[in-house]
């Protein structure tokens, strides 16, 4: 606004009668300065009769905030000069160098200023006179009621399953970035266009700025009035979905203070049907909260304010981008300042602008339609009306909107890094609530029913807490490779933060729940937030890949989670996993300078999210890899990725983010050094298996759903590696990773000529669970001679980690074979061997061994397998009504003669059952277990119901049902 006007507002409405004095002298100490003149009731506002029109006549007025220019003195025995700050420049020097210094002097200083003041308040009211009475007596607009239509513009934002949209209370709008929304203000009279100034303005973060992309204004011109931004719809070329026109009536509703009551509104047109209104709120000055008029739910009804009645008339246009540019119209209505597509750069460029239109006045209601841009910061945002009148911004109205505004990623848009133009993989990527995460062995898969619930009221608040506790730049926040990076790092708690989980690998959790109890990620969430931001205890790299997929999801960047069979750990950056033995085939801890920390796990979790990578050359976008189970630090903090899946495939390990590492669990080797007393360093690589690590690379089948088998398993090991992993760009790729050649030596395989006896350890079929099982080494002598063989075969119980929890049974021996004769090692393990031994997953690790006396040829294998437990059956009863009470059973056979103490279930549904927790009794040896419980559907469709159960002597015996809803 014109800072001449507004001073001069402030001027004639914030001073006293008293005014500033010394009008006529404080001239001269003015710079004459020609300001842009506005006519108010015919005159300039800046006229002062008596005075000329070039003298700026806000330099004699006071701002709030501001240090008058002139003094004001009043006359009396108690005024004191003030050196800097007379009126009079003359009358000071006189004062200070007269020479008849007397009282009178003083007497004469007070007498010009009372002079002065009562010459300023009789120009002023002259002045007052000559200007319209309702310009400085009508107050700004006063905000008394906003309505963002959170569940219609759901439907387009595809946001509608979220529970916040739905909220009976206080609906909050939860909306996709690169498309627009509808939202209405009810003011206390009608707008006028030529006097009344209305401001938009959306916040975001503690310290919100305009420069940084945090804070943004919106004027409204009501030039810019039906629809220069169109539907969201419309712009990505996806058709245009009719608003359907309703006719509704509103009942007078109760009001506060002087608010009256909202009349019958008929005939408009509304996206979808209008949500209930929670409450009237008060409107207070520059942001006090507003209380509502009533704490109990309101029926469902219409909203008193209503979005345009006919949608505009749609234009399309493709920009000459990477991608074709969604539709949007450029069309003249009402004078509309874009023109007809006159110029599509110009156009295309205001895409990346936040923008306001006015779509309808009706009354003291104005309906907006926003618009977003695809570069928006992804969080909380809040809203304000600001209201003045021209001329008077100091004098304004500040209006705080009481929903918060949730914006998020929108795979979408075309202008989204996140965008994904498969349906299908949108569909099964970002709307899907649940899932499988794959653990057990490459040779048997074992996938577990995982509820991801990004939907439920308390996921999006805890996202956006724990993006806070990143320490992620607010101005960031619109960078899915940032918030990416940032989401790898707090999932996981270490000592230096306060990350959402804490890791546990070591079967211990009596202080805590056990990794295995868990049914999906929303009691993890709800738990974090109700202990204060307190890391929630205890989780293992599945856990934390479904935490990552809920949460990127939830913030609308598709994700999903994989599985990588035998994933290398490599700690000393030689892309091989050392393993060293003694001469008598026991593992040596940590190698001989126990400085090697090397690991090869069972199987490791991660997750890959889709999202264009700028900072990388072409070619590299797509799924990208981020781990938030902490291995190792990089930059101080413990997180991992996005490192781009096709950069991991070619061995492009330059580019960021942790390229290398991941490539090192995909395609490092698996080494196996024993002692030996003629080696120079004193031990020498065996033979062993060189395609061990990154055996098979697993996730969801985004096009099939199975309850009780592994028929939705899809393997992706082509889109990570090679088929052929010995080809020359492998090892041309490590050995420049590695950077000292002097290392290769040490990894250099066997030289294969000398040996003759061919060693073969073989695999294990399915073992149920309390069953014994045989572990068999095959041999055979190729040679013509005899050869004397030192044999090892141990059976441990083994952390999935690939770590040692307890030795099962163990056979050592040496014996002769003859020439050309097979031979066959079995080691026998019955359940009561390792029935209290076995940890997490019930995991089994055989590791054999084998030295030829004659030859020196050295051989190493290893080999992993689970014991299968029961699988849980889970039924309902009777077809599922919406808000009816239904019966669900829960079932399983106890395999062990033992009892099962400490028991629990774990039962969890979206739109179902919340997570829930259910005290069990000991379950006899053998017993069938068949529990009964019941729950009340929610939403209507079809829904997944997840159960799990829990022992001290056993866990992981899981279920899951599908349950259609009827409404």
């Amino acid at each position: 606004m014109d800072r001449m006007s507004s001073s001069m507002t402030s001027s004639m409405t914030g001073m006293g009668l008293g005014g500033i004095t010394g009008l006529t002298s404080g001239m001269s100490t003015l710079s004459c300065v020609r300001e842009q003149q506005i006519t108010i009731g015919g005159m300039p506002s800046n006229y002062v009769p008596g005075l000329s029109a070039s003298y700026n006549i806000s330099s004699f007025c006071h701002r709030p905030g501001q240090t008058r220019r002139c003094a004001m003195q009043r006359p009396g025995p108690s005024a004191q000069h003030r050196p800097g700050r007379s009126h009079s420049t003359g009358a000071l020097h006189r004062m200070k160098h007269s020479s008849r210094n007397s009282p009178n002097t003083q007497y004469t200083h007070n007498l010009i200023c009372k002079l002065a003041d009562q010459n300023e308040r009789r120009r002023r009211h002259d002045t007052m006179e000559m200007i319209p009475q309702s310009y400085y007596s009508q107050q700004p607009l006063k905000v008394e009621l906003t309505e963002f239509y959170s569940r219609d513009n759901s439907k387009d934002h595809h946001t509608e399953s979220y529970e916040l949209v739905n909220d009976s209370t206080l609906p909050n709008p939860v909306l996709r970035r690169g498309q627009n929304f509808f939202f209405a203000v009810r003011f206390d009279r009608t707008y006028e266009k030529q006097q009344d100034v209305i401001r938009i303005v959306f916040c975001f973060g503690p310290k919100p700025s305009v420069t940084k992309g945090t804070r943004v204004v919106l004027p409204v011109n009501w030039n810019t009035q039906q629809g220069v931004f169109q539907h969201s719809r419309d712009m990505m070329g996806l058709g245009m979905t009719r608003m359907q026109e309703t006719i509704t009536t509103m009942a007078p509703i109760g009001t506060i203070g002087t608010m009256g009551t909202i009349g019958t509104v008929s005939s408009m047109g509304t996206i979808g049907t209008m949500g209930p209104m929670s409450g009237m709120r008060e409107t207070t000055t520059y942001g006090v909260r507003r209380s509502s008029f009533g704490n109990e739910t309101m029926p469902v009804q219409h909203s008193p304010l209503s979005p345009p009645m006919d949608r505009p008339v749609i234009e399309r246009y493709c920009a000459t981008t990477q991608h074709s540019s969604f539709g949007r119209s450029y069309g003249s209505h009402h004078g509309s300042r874009h023109g007809s597509m006159q110029n599509l750069t110009s156009a295309g460029h205001e895409l990346e602008k936040w923008d306001i239109s006015v779509q309808r006045q009706d009354g003291n209601t104005i309906t907006f339609q926003v618009h977003v841009p695809a570069s928006a910061p992804v969080g909380v945002w809040n809203c304000w009306v600001q209201t003045n009148r021209t001329g008077q911004r100091d004098n304004r109205h500040d209006y705080k909107c009481d929903e918060d505004i949730y914006i998020l990623f929108n795979p979408w848009c075309r202008e989204d890094a996140v965008y994904m133009d498969n349906d299908a993989f949108r569909k099964e990527y970002v709307l899907n609530e649940q899932g499988k995460i794959w653990c057990g062995t490459w040779r048997q898969p074992k996938g577990r029913k995982w509820i991801f619930g990004q939907f439920d009221d308390v996921v999006l608040p805890a996202c956006m807490y724990l993006l806070e506790r990143t320490g992620l730049e607010h101005s960031e926040r619109g960078n899915p490779v940032r918030v990416s990076r940032a989401i790898s790092s707090i999932i996981n708690a270490n000592a230096d933060d306060d990350g959402l989980m804490v890791g546990r690998y070591d079967g211990e959790y009596k202080d805590g729940v056990s990794p295995h109890a868990w049914t999906g990620s929303v009691a993890i969430l709800e738990r974090y937030l109700t202990d204060g931001g307190r890391p929630v205890e205890y989780g293992q790299c599945w856990v934390f890949s479904g935490l990552v997929v809920t949460i990127c999801r939830a913030l609308g960047i598709p994700c999903r989670s994989v599985t990588n069979y035998v994933s290398a750990h490599d700690t000393n950056r030689t892309f091989t996993v050392d393993k060293y033995f003694d001469r008598d085939g026991n593992e040596v801890p940590n190698g001989p300078d126990e400085d090697c920390y090397d690991s090869c796990w069972n199987f490791h979790v991660w997750n890959d999210v889709w999202m264009q990578r700028p900072d990388l050359p072409q070619g590299y976008s797509g799924w990208q890899i981020i781990d938030a189970t902490p291995q190792e630090e990089a930059e101080a903090v413990y997180h991992c990725g996005p490192a781009s899946v096709e950069a991991v495939r070619r061995g492009e390990v330059g580019f960021q983010y942790d390229t290398p590492f991941m490539y090192g669990q995909l395609n490092s080797e698996l080494c196996h050094f024993q002692e030996e007393e003629n080696s120079d360093w004193g031990f020498i690589k065996m033979a062993s298996n060189q395609c061990q690590v990154g055996r098979k690379i697993i996730t969801k089948n985004p096009s099939r759903d199975d309850d009780e088998g592994e028929s939705d398993l899809l393997e992706i090991t082509h889109e990570y590696k090679t088929v052929d992993s010995s080809c020359p760009e492998r090892g041309t790729v490590i050995a420049s990773c590695r950077g000292l050649q002097r290392l290769q030596q040490y990894y250099e395989h066997p030289d294969r000529n000398f040996e003759d006896v061919h060693f073969d350890l073989m695999d294990i079929d399915v073992v149920p669970y309390g069953q014994p099982f045989d572990c068999t080494m095959n041999i055979q002598n190729k040679s013509h001679e005899d050869r004397t063989i030192l044999c090892v075969l141990t059976a441990s119980a083994c952390y999935y980690t690939g770590a040692i929890a307890s030795r099962l049974r163990r056979a050592q021996g040496e014996f002769i074979v003859r020439a050309g004769q097979r031979e066959v090692l079995k080691l026998h393990v019955t359940p009561q061997e390792y029935m209290d031994k076995l940890v997490d997953h019930s995991m089994v690790k055989v590791h054999a061994m084998a030295y030829v006396k004659q030859t020196r040829q050295a051989w190493s294998d290893e080999d992993d397998f689970p014991l299968n437990k029961p699988r849980m059956q889970v039924q309902v009863r009777s077809q599922p009504c919406l808000g009816q009470e239904c019966t669900v059973t829960f079932s399983f056979q106890n395999p062990l003669n033992v009892h099962l103490t400490d028991c629990y279930f774990t039962v969890e549904g979206p739109g179902l059952q919340r997570p829930r927790q259910i005290r069990f009794r000991d379950v006899k040896p053998g017993e069938f277990v068949n529990y009964q419980d019941k729950f009340i559907p929610r939403r209507s469709g079809e829904k997944r119901v997840v159960a799990t159960f829990s022992s001290r002597q056993m866990d992981e015996i899981f279920g899951c049902a599908t349950v259609n809803v009827r409404g």
